[in-house]
């Protein structure tokens, strides 16, 4: 408890410096390039297309989805993802890739994986207002269920800060642990229902798995919100399963931070 409070504190005191290291680090991440901040939304676009072409047309399982076009059920889940799959391996890797903060400038370690993660939530806000627009183009509008959307965007959020600030710890201690970190990342992607219904799996027991992935939990609400048009109330199993993972990762990024925080400019 004592760790977190301290934690808290340096949040409170740093809390002007936050938001101005997330717009430095959002800058510094797309400069030095030709298109710029358009690489924000290359990668995106031509993963996505990618995908809807290769199950639209090369798998042949791209059919509608509730009345809504495959396309947009794909997008619904994939905008989240690139934000969740930045924190994976950004998460991991924002102390060792803002050691100069550890090592030369007395700064609180705990601020680095916030002010990263705001960084990259704030291209995923972006993204989030281009993909109502394409549902618009599409001709949904937006509705009443929208307005839970800020719910699953601040679960998302809360969970992989504290991911990357326990995931950056260890990461800073061990590059083998960012590595593997990195390595894995893929097969999140494959096992969190980004492009596939986790619904539609026969085996109970991995759907019971599943249940539990934070990454499946945020996915399937904001398809909730755009297209199953369901309510978070109404899926409070999955909202309960997020949290408990959350006090885990709280707890794991804790133990880490209070072993581990005098040791890591030494080591870096």
């Amino acid at each position: 408890m004592k760790t977190l409070i301290e934690i808290i504190k340096e949040h409170i005191t740093y809390r002007k410096q936050i938001g101005k290291l997330a717009l430095a680090n959002l800058v510094k991440t797309y400069r030095g390039s030709a298109l710029g901040w358009a690489w924000a939304f290359v990668r995106p676009v031509v993963t996505i297309f990618v995908f809807w072409f290769a199950f639209s047309f090369g798998l042949r399982a791209g059919g509608d989805v509730d009345g809504f076009p495959f396309f947009l059920w794909l997008i619904a889940g994939f905008i989240p993802w690139f934000y969740m799959s930045e924190m994976i391996s950004g998460g991991a890797g924002c102390i060792r890739s803002n050691k100069f903060m550890v090592t030369k400038m007395k700064f609180p370690i705990s601020i680095i994986p916030t002010f990263v993660s705001l960084s990259k939530f704030s291209v995923h806000l972006i993204l989030m207002v281009v993909m109502i627009g394409i549902f618009i183009v599409f001709g949904y509008f937006p509705d009443v269920y929208y307005l839970q959307l800020p719910i699953y965007m601040l679960m998302m959020l809360m969970f992989f800060t504290v991911w990357g600030l326990f995931a950056g710890m260890l990461s800073a201690i061990s590059k083998d642990f960012l590595n593997l970190v990195k390595s894995v990342r893929q097969a999140i992607f494959w096992l969190s229902g980004i492009i596939y219904n986790v619904q539609n799996i026969d085996i109970p027991w991995i759907r019971a798995i599943l249940s539990y992935n934070p990454v499946t939990i945020v996915a399937t609400g904001y398809r909730h919100c755009f297209i199953d048009k369901t309510w978070f109330f109404e899926d409070l199993g999955s909202i309960r399963n997020f949290f408990i993972v959350y006090i885990i990762m709280i707890i794991g990024a804790i133990w880490a931070y209070k072993r581990l925080y005098k040791d890591i400019p030494d080591v870096m």
